[in-house]
C-alpha cells in the first residue's frame, strides 16, 4: 500500500530514506514502546512504518525477515525485528535493535510484577483486558489487511495460499509452522523450478524440515525440565526450550507456558496465569514479555531477567546464525520465492488468528461494540493506537464491574 489515505494509521515520524542504523534503533525503541496490539499488529507496523508510508526498508528486505522468522522457532515479531536490524547493520544491528524492541516492555512488566506482590494481586486488571482485549482484535484485523494486501498484491497463488492458511488456523486454533515451510516449497516449485533434481531434493527438504519441526515439538511438549531442584537454572532452562522449540507468535507459546508453568512446576495457579496473560496484553512490545512476570513472580527480578534471556537468547541465535547465508542468497530466483510464499503463509496465519482471538475475546455486547468502534476509529480517523487503547482500558474498568 503506497502513500497513504484517509483509511490507514499515521505511520511514526522517521527521517527520509535511506535509514541509519541510529534511527532504525529509535524506530523500534519507540514501537517497543507504544506498540500494541501483539505480533500481528506488530509486524504489520513494521512493514506500513519502514516499507510502504516511509520506503525506509525495500520490500524484498523485510519478506526475507519476516520469512526467516516465521520458519525460525521463537516470538515472531522480535524475531521479525532481529532480522530487519541484521540485514540493515549487521550483528550489532541485530543486537542493538532486539534490546530497543524488548528492554521497554520488561520494564513495564517488571513494574507491573512489583505491583501486583506488593498489592496482593490487581483486580483492575481484568477490567483493563476486557476493555483492551476487545481493541486488540481491531488492531490486529486491521494489520492483517495492511500486511496481505502489501505482500500479496493481485498474486491469485500469494492469495490462494493466504486464504488456506487462514483456514488452517482457524480449524487448528494454532500457527501450524509445517505449512509455513510447505507455501514456500510450493511457490518455490511454481515461481522458480530448478528443475527436476533440485526439485526433489527441496521437497525432501521441506517434508524433512515439516516432520522435525513437528516431533520436535510434541516430544518437547511432553518433556520434563529438571534443574536439581536450583529454581532459577529450571526457570532459564523452561523458558530457552519455550523459545527454541515453540514455532509461531505469542499465540502458539501461550499453551506451552502454561502446561508448564502451572501444570509441570506448579509456580503459579490458574487465576495468576491468566493475569500473567492480562499483563502481556495490557503492555507494548512482544506478547511473550509475559515470561518477565511469571519469572518475577517465581523468584523475584532475577527470576524476571532470567526468564527473559531464556526466551529471547534462542530468538537472537536463531536468527544471526542462518541470516548471513539468506543474505548472502537474497537474490537467488528459489529463495526470493520461497520468501514471498512464506509471507504469503504469514498473512493467512495472521487473519486467521484475528478470528481466533477474536472468538475469545469478544465475548458479549460491550466487547463487541468496543471492538467495533476501535476498528472504525482506526480505519476511517486514523486515531492513534495507543490513545485508543488507553480509552478502552478505561472503558473496560467501568464496564467490567457492572457488566460481569
Amino acid at each position: 500500500m503506497r502513500g497513504q489515505d484517509a483509511r490507514t494509521p499515521q505511520p511514526m515520524s522517521l527521517p527520509a530514506a535511506p535509514l541509519s542504523l541510529r534511527h532504525l534503533v529509535g524506530y523500534f525503541l519507540k514501537l517497543g514502546t507504544i506498540g500494541f496490539g501483539g505480533p500481528a499488529a506488530l509486524v504489520g507496523s513494521m512493514r506500513q512504518d519502514l516499507v510502504d508510508d516511509g520506503q525506509h526498508l525495500d520490500e524484498s528486505t523485510y519478506n526475507l525477515a519476516l520469512a526467516l522468522a516465521q520458519i525460525m522457532p521463537g516470538p515472531l515479531a522480535a524475531q521479525t525485528a532481529i532480522a530487519i536490524g541484521y540485514f540493515q547493520g549487521g550483528v550489532l544491528g541485530a543486537t542493538l535493535v532486539g534490546l530497543a524492541f524488548i528492554v521497554p516492555s520488561f520494564l513495564m512488566v517488571l513494574a507491573l510484577s512489583w505491583l501486583y506482590v506488593a498489592f496482593g494481586g490487581l483486580p483492575w486488571m481484568q477490567g483493563l483486558f476486557y476493555g483492551i482485549g476487545a481493541v486488540v482484535i481491531a488492531i490486529i484485523a486491521i494489520a492483517a489487511y495492511r500486511l496481505a494486501r502489501g505482500s500479496n498484491k493481485r498474486d491469485p497463488l500469494l492469495w490462494g495460499i493466504c486464504g488456506a492458511m487462514l483456514v488452517a488456523t482457524v480449524w487448528s486454533q494454532a500457527e501450524l509452522a509445517g505449512l509455513f515451510i510447505l507455501s514456500g516449497v510450493v511457490v518455490l516449485m511454481v515461481r522458480a523450478w530448478p528443475g527436476w533434481r533440485g526439485g526433489l531434493l527441496l521437497s525432501a527438504a521441506g517434508i524433512g524440515g515439516i516432520a522435525l519441526i513437528w516431533g520436535i515439538e510434541t516430544l518437547l511438549l511432553g518433556a520434563k525440565t529438571t534443574a536439581g531442584g536450583n529454581v532459577l537454572a529450571q526457570i532459564l532452562l523452561f523458558f530457552t526450550k519455550a523459545g527454541a522449540f515453540v514455532f509461531g507468535s505469542g499465540l502458539a507459546i501461550v499453551p506451552f507456558l502454561q502446561q508448564g508453568v502451572v501444570q509441570e512446576f506448579g509456580w503459579l495457579n490458574d487465576h495468576q496465569f491468566l493475569d500473567a496473560v492480562a499483563v502481556a496484553m495490557i503492555t507494548p512490545g512482544p506478547v511473550v514479555i509475559t515470561v518477565a512476570f511469571i519469572g518475577y513472580l517465581v523468584a523475584g527480578t532475577a527470576g524476571a531477567m532470567v526468564a527473559a534471556i531464556g526466551i529471547f537468547l534462542p530468538v537472537y541465535l536463531f536468527t544471526i546464525i542462518p541470516a548471513p547465508w539468506f543474505r548472502r542468497h537474497r537474490d537467488n530466483p528459489q529463495l526470493r520465492a520461497f520468501a514471498a510464499g512464506a509471507t504469503a503463509a504469514a498473512s493467512g496465519a495472521i487473519a486467521g488468528a484475528v478470528i481466533v482471538l477474536g472468538q475469545r475475546t469478544l465475548i458479549d455486547l460491550p466487547t463487541v461494540a468496543i471492538g467495533l468502534t476501535g476498528f472504525v476509529l482506526l480505519w476511517r480517523f486514523r486515531l492513534q493506537e495507543p490513545l485508543l487503547v488507553a480509552a478502552a482500558g478505561l472503558i473496560g474498568l467501568v464496564v467490567w464491574p457492572l457488566w460481569r
